[in-house]
């Protein structure tokens, strides 16, 4: 049946695509997407696909090979370097019509690589600038693609990586450290750094000191959000200049992944009661709150934790007031809850709207302005926790003052209940 199928003519709907104004040659593109390929890979069959396409049809549970229908004796990609070859000296004898060469493709991360690298960077004997090129280049695998990451982030590498970042070579512990930011620990792992106080030192160190980089303050940072117990948040809180250092990571420019992961840091260390009044005296809720617009494009979970964060520091002295010096806090408050917000941020939004617009008729006016009761109403109306409803419906009262007809509206106890 191979020998079959690789003998037929390209059907009619797999004719040659025109490319500026140039036919691509058949054996040049992929049989899946039938787009010139890119990182030509062969199968166990012995058929050739793009790299991209044939991974997204192994990940979609497929066990076969999509040409010659026969099981894949295994998952083994092997690149195809002489096609891979022939088609760029074809985009170069083609480019004066517009054809680009395609890149030579980066050869992806591998297991037996990543232990290397790690038995490189790990081994005393080596020397400092040796251990310090392994974890450079453990890191740039990482940051090429998605699929190093996932690679490279095994409890194995994690495990080694956080051993080599509280070890005693402080320029080989930051490069571990900013490679950790690119592969988040666990909360298990996480749990096993608070456990020992001299590792919650040094990681107080990295998120106070100054000569500490960007990645590494990220790296410690995303430790310390795995913090689970709230004795061991409780300590590494009220070590001086570590919530100062995750407010800094929530304001710094131009860097989205230092505010998510500042943020989650300040959350997890506010649910201890005790950071909440040193987060308010550090700054965090009007940086919270002046970040929060950027959070929507971050990923689902930022906006929520940059909400409940806010929420809990107006719970405590001064939090309230900390976010009303930020120009349009409660317009910002009110357009989080809107569009594809999720139910949480909704109700964590209206938890810090109660807290920030009670007592002031002036701001109550201003959120009924922003929309705020259009969304309190879908929220109610969506089947929302028991927990956001309430929430939901002490906004509305507290907003009554500020409706055009309130007899008729949010004061009506009748149309709270129906709700």
């Amino acid at each position: 049946m191979r020998g079959e199928l690789r003998g037929r003519r390209p059907p009619a709907s797999a004719a040659p695509l025109d490319l500026a104004a140039v036919q691509i040659p058949y054996h040049f593109r992929c049989p899946i997407s039938l787009e010139l390929m890119h990182d030509p890979v062969t199968v166990s069959t012995g058929q050739t696909y793009d790299r991209a396409s044939i991974e997204s049809w192994l990940a979609t549970g497929n066990a076969t090979c999509p040409v010659a229908r026969a099981p894949l004796a295994d998952f083994t990609l092997i690149p195809n370097h002489t096609l891979r070859r022939l088609i760029q000296q074809w985009c170069v004898a083609h480019r004066s019509h517009g054809v680009e060469r395609i890149p030579t493709p980066k050869p992806p991360a591998d297991p037996a690589t990543v232990r290397f690298l790690l038995s490189r960077a790990s081994a005393a004997d080596f020397t400092a600038d040796e251990r310090l090129a392994a974890l450079h280049r453990l890191r740039a695998l990482a940051r090429e693609s998605e699929k190093n990451c996932a690679v490279i982030s095994t409890h194995e590498t994690r495990a080694m990586l956080i051993e080599i970042a509280f070890g005693r070579d402080i320029d080989v512990a930051v490069a571990a450290m900013e490679t950790l930011a690119m592969l988040p620990a666990t909360d298990a792992e996480s749990g096993a750094v608070s456990a020992r106080p001299d590792r919650v030192e040094r990681l107080a160190e990295v998120l106070a000191g100054d000569r500490w980089s960007i990645e590494a303050r990220i790296g410690a940072a995303a430790v310390v959000e795995g913090f689970r117990s709230a004795e061991a948040r409780e300590m590494i809180g009220a070590i001086p200049g570590v919530i100062e250092g995750l407010v800094e990571l929530v304001n710094e420019k131009g860097n989205l992944m230092a505010v998510r992961v500042g943020v989650r840091g300040l959350f997890s260390l506010c649910l201890a009661k005790g950071n909440r009044g040193r987060s308010v005296e550090a700054g965090a809720a009007e940086a919270v709150v002046r970040r929060m617009g950027e959070l929507g494009f971050g990923g689902r979970g930022d906006l929520e934790r940059a909400l409940a964060t806010v929420e809990l520091l107006c719970r405590g002295d001064g939090g309230r007031e900390a976010v009303l010096g930020v120009d349009g806090a409660v317009a910002t408050l009110v357009t989080a809850m809107a569009g594809k917000s999720t139910e949480r941020a909704a109700e964590h939004a209206a938890g810090a709207l109660v807290a920030v617009v009670g007592g002031s008729e002036a701001l109550q006016k201003e959120a009924v302005a922003a929309g705020v009761v259009t969304q309190l109403l879908l929220m109610v109306q969506s089947g929302c926790s028991e927990r956001a409803r309430r929430k939901a419906q002490m906004l509305l009262k507290l907003l009554g003052p500020a409706l055009p007809v309130p007899d008729s509206f949010a004061n009506s106890d009748d149309f709270l209940r129906h709700y």
